[in-house]
């Protein structure tokens, strides 16, 4: 992904641009560079299928990421069925097509750079 940028900007997540809750866990989103970047916090017991399909209304996650891995352990079970945790200072790249979940009593916490504009706002 290549970002041009006209001036430089620096933004932090304790002014998000758009704040989004769902069951065990907070999305949020902020501009920079004329793109959405989002931080998702996801507590334990968070698990897409249970907490964001109901707003999705998709079979899986169909949001595709590329996310840098803060903290706690996320399980990730793809639709062939390949599955793999992510840890904290992974760097994933998720296609659409996928379930997680929150592994142990750690939340969570990812940074986003692609896939979190539509996540967990329901169907277009």
């Amino acid at each position: 992904m290549k970002v041009a940028a006209e001036k430089a900007e620096v933004r932090n997540f304790r002014t998000p641009t758009e704040v989004r809750e769902f069951p065990q866990g907070r999305l949020e989103l902020m501009e920079i560079g004329g793109t959405m970047v989002g931080r998702a916090t996801l507590l334990p017991g968070w698990r897409w299928s249970t907490s964001v399909k109901p707003v999705a209304q998709t079979k899986s996650c169909q949001a595709p990421h590329f996310q840098y891995h803060i903290s706690g352990v996320l399980h990730v079970v793809m639709d062939d069925g390949s599955e793999f945790d992510c840890r904290p200072g992974d760097v994933s790249l998720l296609p659409m097509g996928h379930d997680a979940w929150v592994v142990g009593d750690e939340p969570v916490v990812v940074v986003d750079f692609q896939g979190m504009v539509d996540y967990a706002k329901g169907p277009k």
